[in-house]
């Protein structure tokens, strides 16, 4: 029997992260620095609370909107945190920002309108937007600017077509924090060309030297014209948990629960509820976290530059983005003969977009020692090239 595969298929290829997962569990002597999840476990309280929500039959649906007291909880963290002033009425849970994400752009976007996504960045926009029939347009963010928006650049993008625009801060897979100055002329431009946004911050607590985090939905002006998402996963190391959010205008929220129905439902309940010990009680473990990220950061990046793989150096997240034009090789190329040469996983730059070619990315949430040891190996490996 011949199976016609629906059209929209291909726009979704398979991921390199994911290649590289399969390998690592075929070959556990291989290292990798391909992680997009934190390698700490969920903190101990989150942990027990979770056994006892367990314990008391928590395993029933919530609310398709989340539970109530979970996003009473969030209106306090969004002001608190982010200066952003909510109702539990806008916000929605999610299971991850990915599922946050994709309802944002399924309830904003029409086929054939333009969405501006960062080049590179996060895998999952632009395959989205296609799915969806819209047209995802690169703005292309280059080393020398320390992959910074510059928002000229990103007026002479904006079309009669143009309707969404995407920013990541702190970004994957740059660790980029966009300034204060650069979102100001972002919602300058956003409310001159009518235009929304949506703002992936799902690393917006993994920030480092004295980098702050802004958040765009905090500016004047722009309180309903961005959908702001955010993720318990990187923050509070609880990417099984699958707990995600939105916060936008409550017209937006209200159509992006009616999509909801047809994706996921709602997120885990016991989840949810260990989100909110999450809120209260674990500011302590994620600084622990942060400097732990910010020692092996330091490390990486000063070992990257001493053995000639220039790489700038990340201001939030967990990630660095080290050049390999040298080499004369594409990154995918690279990222092959590492892997079979030097028995170390990257990431290739034109995963996160064809203007990431001639980067490869590197996760340093991985331990410190398996760090320094692929490190050697990547040495050797470039040493022979």
């Amino acid at each position: 029997m011949k199976i016609e595969l629906a059209r929209r298929t291909k726009v979704i290829g398979t991921s390199k992260i994911e290649e590289s997962l399969r390998i690592l569990e075929q070959y556990p002597e291989i290292i990798s620095l391909g992680a997009g999840e934190p390698d700490f476990p969920a903190p101990p309280n989150v942990i027990e609370s979770t056994e006892k929500f367990l314990e008391r039959g928590y395993t029933h649906y919530s609310p398709l909107q989340g539970r109530h007291e979970l996003r009473e909880e969030l209106v306090k963290k969004l002001k608190r945190d982010n200066r952003i002033n909510s109702r539990p009425e806008e916000i929605i849970i999610t299971c991850g920002s990915k599922e946050a994400i994709l309802l944002s752009i399924l309830t904003l976007v029409n086929p054939k309108e333009q969405v501006i996504i960062p080049d590179p960045g996060y895998i999952a926009y632009r395959p989205i937007i296609e799915m969806i029939g819209g047209v995802a347009k690169s703005l292309q963010l280059k080393e020398e600017d320390d992959f910074e928006i510059h928002p000229e650049n990103l007026q002479k993008m904006i079309t009669k077509k143009t309707k969404l625009l995407i920013i990541n801060s702190p970004s994957n897979p740059t660790g980029t924090v966009l300034t204060k100055k650069v979102l100001e002329e972002i919602s300058d431009i956003a409310v001159d060309k009518n235009l929304m946004v949506l703002s992936d911050e799902a690393y917006e607590k993994l920030i480092y030297d004295d980098e702050k985090h802004v958040s765009i939905a905090s500016l004047n002006g722009m309180e309903d014209r961005v959908v702001t998402t955010q993720t318990f996963s990187k923050t509070y190391a609880m990417c099984g948990f699958r707990v995600g959010y939105a916060v936008a205008n409550e017209k937006v929220v209200k159509k992006m629960k009616e999509f909801k129905i047809c994706t996921t439902l709602a997120a885990p309940t016991f989840a949810q509820l260990a989100a909110i010990e999450a809120l209260r009680n674990s500011s302590q473990y994620v600084r622990t976290m942060v400097n732990e990220y910010d020692r092996r950061r330091k490390m990486l990046v000063k070992r990257l530059n001493e053995i000639d793989l220039n790489c700038t150096t990340p201001k939030g997240a967990f990630y660095a983005f080290p050049n390999i034009k040298k080499f004369k090789m594409s990154s995918m190329k690279f990222s092959d003969a590492l892997l079979k040469r030097g028995r170390v996983v990257v990431i290739p730059g034109t995963e996160f977009g064809k203007y990431g070619d001639g980067h490869v990315r590197m996760s340093y949430a991985t331990a410190y020692e398996k760090i320094e040891e692929a490190l050697t190996r990547i040495e050797r490996f470039v040493s022979k090239l």
